[in-house]
């Protein structure tokens, strides 16, 4: 597979409620940055979304904000709206999630609600029908995502995940460890042709 170059990463547009979730998303916008790696994201300004696009851009690094327009009043602050380097507005969120999907690498999803959940879990079956051989890590932090782990688990028993050899997602619980295990994992795949 290609060189990382752009990794798109999927958040909650809130903080939550475990305060430890932000500077976590700041870090890892920080280890983007410092390799070179673009941030693409949702566009929003607040919450997690926004915490880690700020650790990207206060660290010099690049950032490609996609949202659609009828969420530009809820999600992002109206005099943000100049800081991205690279910011588009589309008219759905299918759109959305197609250019999120062609400018990114690799994909990162940090704790968030249904959409997030959403957005990660279209990008899995995508790959299990081989629409793409991008690697997935969720930050596992403080266990955010076990019951996700628990989840897949009971599907596969049931017999319900008869691909699922062929994309399986890293659940990384250091933040610090994120990013390194998607260029690991990004070096020993072979691209996928669709």
């Amino acid at each position: 597979m290609k060189k990382i170059e752009s990794i798109c990463v999927y958040c909650g547009s809130s903080s939550g409620v475990d305060t430890s979730f932000e500077a976590a998303a700041r870090q890892l916008g920080k280890s983007m940055a410092e390799r070179g790696i673009r941030l693409v994201y949702g566009g929003g300004t607040h919450g997690l979304m926004g915490a880690v696009a700020g650790g990207v851009m206060e660290h010099g690094g690049k950032v490609t904000g996609i949202i659609p327009d009828f969420l530009m009043r809820h999600e992002r602050s109206p005099d943000a709206m100049d800081q991205l380097d690279d910011f588009i507005v589309t008219q759905d969120m299918h759109t959305r999630k197609q250019l999120m999907f062609e400018r990114a690498d690799a994909f990162i999803t940090l704790p968030g609600g249904i959409g997030t959940l959403e957005e990660v879990v279209e990008m899995i079956t995508w790959g299990q029908l081989d629409r793409h051989n991008k690697p997935i890590a969720f930050a596992n932090l403080n266990g955010f995502w076990n019951p996700f782990i628990t989840l897949i688990d009971h599907m596969a028993e049931g017999g319900f995940l008869h691909s699922q050899n062929k994309i399986k997602p890293l659940f990384i619980d250091d933040i610090d460890a994120v990013v390194p295990a998607i260029i690991d994992e990004a070096a020993s795949r072979k691209p996928v042709a669709v």
